[in-house]
């Protein structure tokens, strides 16, 4: 793959996932929507740069806000809207909603609604992977919130005892929920303390996609030739509020001076930027961002004439002892 087809590649995923959240946008006063929303505008590149890298085999787990790691690694607009909608033609039928987002088949193995959660199952499949010698890793992203949490250093060091194939990537927006780092953690860098740990550790505040890639890229390598955890601490900003689409700059717990401070590197225009400087025509940029329209809308069009399931649909798949 050549420097452009794989920018080009990386810019349509990116614009993918931020067409479809302005789509969420536009339409979430209609009321029709069932799921509360989590959005991932601002975070693109990390869930772009680290999906781009893995195989399809390779598994994912996510947070809440997953919008963009769901899209990213499976590429489907047709689910994803009709599970926003909460209709049968989704994958989990309109059981999950935007908060638990799950595709198996495409290594998208779940998101969790409640913080931390889904950081030890993540730990339990690369232990799988492990124990059946098998060449494929497992990704788990969470915020820097999660770190917070005793289950996170559990996990950790589970996976370092174990020398587990696994990439810890923190997607560090210097928030959980509204309350910031300085606010919540009595040390400086979460680095210092994990580099303490038998895995390797990187960070970057970049928002550059192909950097991203690149990278992780090299960390995935690291982790499957050494069968050794790697802790990443990725940092953005996160465009909207913490649960909603609106912007919440005057609720006082961060200046809109932040925020146009990060805009300025937008991970979407920032690599269409580079489209251009790579010698890509601006009417085929446009061609390509009009196909993703075209597709982005369609699927929601078609969740919205979509049926809902009917009662039966409520008792199947669920776990029971």
């Amino acid at each position: 793959m050549t420097n452009i087809e794989l920018n080009l590649a990386l810019y349509r995923k990116l614009y993918l996932i931020r067409k479809s959240e302005e789509l969420i946008c536009q339409h979430y006063f209609d009321d029709e929507m069932k799921t509360p929303m989590h959005m991932s505008m601002g975070g693109e590149a990390i869930s772009v740069g680290v999906c781009h890298a893995l195989t399809d085999d390779d598994q994912v787990y996510g947070t809440y806000r997953s919008h963009a790691l769901y899209l990213a690694k499976t590429n489907d607009t047709d689910s994803f809207f009709a599970e926003i909608y909460g209709k049968s033609s989704s994958l989990q039928k309109g059981k999950s909603g935007s908060m638990h987002l799950a595709a198996p088949d495409y290594g998208m193995m779940g998101s969790s609604a409640v913080v931390a959660t889904h950081i030890p199952v993540g730990v339990g499949s690369a232990y799988a992977m492990q124990y059946k010698e098998e060449d494929n890793i497992v990704v788990v992203f969470f915020g820097d919130g999660s770190i917070d949490a005793g289950v996170f250093w559990e996990s950790l060091n589970v996976a370092c005892l174990f020398q587990l194939p696994m990439i810890f990537v923190c997607e560090d927006n210097n928030l959980a929920v509204h309350t910031s780092k300085d606010d919540r953690q009595g040390y400086d860098s979460i680095c210092n303390i994990v580099s303490q740990f038998k895995c390797d550790v990187s960070e970057s505040s970049s928002t550059d996609v192909e950097y991203i890639f690149e990278i992780v890229s090299k960390a995935i390598t690291q982790a499957r030739e050494k069968k050794r955890p790697h802790f990443m601490r990725l940092e953005y900003y996160r465009y909207l509020e913490h649960v909603g689409i609106s912007e919440d700059f005057d609720a006082g717990y961060r200046p809109k001076e932040e925020f146009e401070k990060w805009f300025q590197v937008d991970p979407i225009l920032l690599q269409r930027k580079k489209m251009l400087n790579l010698g890509i025509a601006e009417s085929d940029l446009e061609t390509i961002e009009h196909q993703i329209d075209v597709r982005s809308e369609t699927s929601l069009i078609r969740a919205k004439e979509a049926d809902f399931c009917n009662q039966d649909e409520l008792y199947k798949d669920i776990f029971e002892k």
